[in-house]
């Protein structure tokens, strides 16, 4: 038993172990974290050597982790969030205000909220209201500063130098394997509301290039676009992260899409010290891991 209490698990190791998931490798773990290959490598035989046992696999075409090593991701992640908030807490300071942030439906069950839920309880006497829109409608609310700050989806081109940068994704046309596009006929579209940005890009590249878009279908949810892809009632604009073995991509029948980007993009309002601490923290998360994990 002495032998086994004596055993530590360091902190930055178990770091390195969730950025080499997060981003599918050590290579490019050590890229995000900013160590070499050798280093990264050299933590997690530290950690395979201190729990005597094998972490990742090293075989070709297996997976990345053994069992082991999943059941340690899981330690990891819960004790590098009590450790990150532990180090938050000592060293706050006392912090009152109100915070009104605007949302995307698809980054409420993300690492933010993770963030949101600590931030909450590291500074209780400020209230966060947070509404969940579409980007446009965001903007909207920006530009007329009923919101401090939005968590938004922007064409990559359209970031602006104060913008925060969270993540990339690309996007694409994409269809049912099943449903044939007929030459001469209006394609028939599955959109999201008029809200959505790259719905307005979608129609008006089409005009431009002389193809019809028939809207068949219209819904606000990304749920409810995919299983209208995957039922085959037509074509849609969607992520990278929301394609099904069952979709085929069809870039190269109309124009490509732009690359997506999301953003913390703030209302030009005086600077609200409570909005900024907030601004801080998710900063400090993108640069610990580089990025941040978003729900599908």
């Amino acid at each position: 038993m002495a032998g086994v209490m004596s055993r530590r698990l360091d902190v930055d190791a178990l770091r390195a172990l969730v950025a080499i998931e997060k981003h599918g490798g050590v290579t490019r773990a050590a890229e995000i974290l900013g160590l070499s290959q050798s280093a990264v490598s050299h933590k997690i035989r530290r950690l395979e050597t201190s729990l005597d046992c094998e972490i990742l696999t090293r075989k070709a075409n297996a997976p990345m982790f053994t069992t082991a090593g999943q059941d340690l991701l899981g330690y990891a992640r819960r004790i590098l969030g009590i450790h990150d908030e532990a180090v938050l807490s000592l060293s706050k300071s006392t912090l009152q205000g109100k915070i009104a942030l605007g949302m995307t439906e698809d980054t409420t069950c993300t690492d933010l909220s993770r963030i949101l839920g600590r931030f909450r309880r590291l500074y209780p006497e400020v209230s966060v209201r947070t509404q969940v829109r579409m980007s446009l409608v965001l903007q909207e609310q920006l530009s007329q500063g009923t919101l401090d700050a939005a968590i938004i989806q922007v064409f990559q081109h359209e970031v602006r130098p104060a913008d925060i940068l969270l993540f990339r994704e690309t996007l694409h046309w994409v269809k049912s394997r099943d449903l044939v596009l007929s030459n001469g006929k209006p394609v028939p579209f599955l959109s999201f509301d008029e809200n959505c940005f790259y719905r307005r890009w979608g129609i008006d590249v089409g005009q431009d290039e002389d193809t019809v878009f028939e809207t068949v279908f219209e819904c606000s949810s990304a749920a409810g676009i995919i299983a209208g892809v995957t039922a085959g009632l037509g074509v849609a604009l969607l992520s990278q992260r929301y394609l099904q073995p069952d979709m085929e991509i069809v870039d190269d029948k109309f124009p490509k899409p732009p690359d997506l980007a999301y953003v913390i993009r703030r209302a030009r309002t005086p600077r609200n010290p409570a909005l900024e601490t907030l601004v801080r923290e998710i900063e400090a998360e993108v640069k610990r891991y580089g990025t941040l994990q978003i729900a599908v």
